[in-house]
């Protein structure tokens, strides 16, 4: 058989993209005692709406669209997706020495459970939304990250909650730029 002559190919290449993240290191992943009400409130960081979960899902979407006509911009988000996935991974570990559930339901304070679902994202249709949709994303994660560490009194998870808040933070920075070059 005979192969297709006008195939479709990818020209753009993902070859050593890396994280895009602050270059401190991480505290150790670690907590003074089991919680479970840290635990939950953790829980919405991971897969909440808003949450490293739909972070590194709209991150991803955006760079599924943008790779074929914006390489250098799709290898930036992707870079910044990656990142997003080290959140969740320290996210995942904390709730866990916290004595919490890795299990995509984010625990609400009525005590009720709610699964992670695409409708959790932004998905607009133009690179500009896109952009303007993630810095919203950024801001709302920084914020929530915030309130929780004012709830916790665990100064080993409040740690490395203020450390990705940095990255996050950079993470706005970098699409604020992105933004001015479109």
């Amino acid at each position: 058989m005979k192969e297709k002559e006008n195939s479709l190919t990818s020209t753009c290449s993902f070859a050593g993209v890396k994280p895009i993240m602050v270059d401190l290191p991480y505290p150790p992943v670690q907590v003074r005692e089991r919680n479970q009400g840290y635990a939950n409130l953790l829980s919405n960081d991971y897969c909440g709406s808003v949450s490293e979960l739909s972070a590194i899902t709209q991150y991803i979407n955006n760079e599924n669209r943008l790779f074929s006509e914006k390489c250098p911009l799709a290898k930036t988000i992707l870079g910044i997706a990656m990142a997003e996935m080290m959140h969740l991974q320290k996210l995942g570990e904390l709730m866990y020495l916290l004595g919490g559930n890795i299990d995509f339901s984010a625990k609400l304070q009525c005590g009720r459970q709610k699964m992670w679902t695409p409708e959790c994202l932004t998905i607009p249709e133009n690179t500009r939304k896109m952009i303007l949709a993630d810095i919203d994303a950024e801001t709302a994660a920084i914020n929530q990250y915030r309130m929780h560490i004012k709830m916790m009194d665990d100064d080993c998870v409040n740690a490395v909650l203020l450390r990705i808040i940095k990255d996050e933070e950079y993470h706005i920075m970098i699409l604020q730029i992105l933004l001015q070059e479109l």
